[in-house]
């Protein structure tokens, strides 16, 4: 059934495209359009293009990325960008779309950086959640732009290396907070914080998987309660753009606290106004007041 109605609306992106959609963003600018399939890496694809690109994010602010669906105008932005930088296995859909009907040039995440496997056996996605590993991202990006746009090819490498400055300082900042701690453990309400543990040397360990959708067993809630008494967890992390019922439920049960680390997936109306580095030093705060980190 998927399948079949990817094809109707790739036929009628087709159409779209054929009657003239020429401005991927609305911005009307001339230079290179870039299509991203959601926030962080729309981010990173905006850091570097600066003035000399548009860049749209093909998940709305308030959106689950997990869940996306594209509408007809997307497919179409999609067969039209001149870069697409998206994150292969983690939206299907934009996946669909950028394998039927994408003819520019392609940055795929999920290779460029490379993935690692979470507890459960499966590949984890979250990889922007360490500042290292957007790096090679902000890199690929700016030789892709360089490029497409010869005419901008110093300014798209200067504004990857000021990005990679940043994220590198940022990275300095996260290991020097996080290195000396009462705690190592963090409990969450997903499996999103896998690489932020491994850069740091923390241990995460997640109400639910690597999906926000999937809910933990019984048996699952009663080890996690077994395990915030035994490592002395002073709160468990709910999340942006979830609920938050079962990690409060787990907190209530447990008598801690209950925080929030933003995964970074999207913003949402309440943080429209933050931007990746501001919301990953919010996580750093919450963690290090949590961990006990000195």
């Amino acid at each position: 059934m998927r399948l079949s109605a990817v094809v109707c609306v790739t036929a009628a992106a087709v159409l779209l495209a054929a009657c003239g959609n020429s401005d991927v963003s609305g911005s009307g600018g001339g230079g290179p359009r870039v299509v991203a399939a959601f926030y962080p890496f729309a981010y990173v694809a905006e850091q570097v293009a600066g003035e000399h690109a548009d860049v749209d994010n093909l998940t709305a602010v308030g959106a689950e990325p997990h869940d996306l669906e594209l509408s007809p105008q997307q497919v179409a932005d999609i067969a039209d960008a001149d870069l697409v930088v998206y994150e292969e296995g983690f939206q299907p859909a934009v996946d669909d779309a950028v394998q039927q009907t994408a003819d520019g040039r392609v940055v795929d995440v999920a290779e460029v950086a490379g993935l690692e496997v979470a507890d459960a056996g499966e590949l984890d996605p979250h990889l922007w959640l360490d500042p290292a590993k957007l790096v090679p991202v902000a890199e690929a990006v700016a030789e892709q732009l360089a490029d497409a746009d010869t005419d901008h090819t110093k300014a798209y490498r200067a504004n990857a290396a000021d990005l990679v400055e940043r994220l590198r300082a940022l990275d300095r900042e996260f290991a020097s907070t996080l290195a000396d701690c009462e705690r190592r453990v963090f409990v969450t309400s997903h499996a999103a914080f896998g690489y932020l543990a491994h850069a740091y040397d923390l241990e995460m360990v997640s109400i639910a998987g690597t999906s926000p959708s999937a809910g933990p067993s019984p048996a699952r809630l009663a080890r996690l309660r077994d395990l915030v008494e035994e490592a002395g967890v002073t709160t468990v992390f709910t999340e942006t753009l979830t609920d938050p019922a079962i990690a409060q439920t787990l907190a209530d049960e447990a008598g801690i606290e209950v925080g929030v680390l933003d995964p970074i997936e999207g913003l949402t109306e309440q943080t429209a106004d933050e931007d990746y580095f501001s919301l990953m030093r919010s996580n750093l705060r919450a963690l290090a007041e949590a961990n006990g980190c000195r």
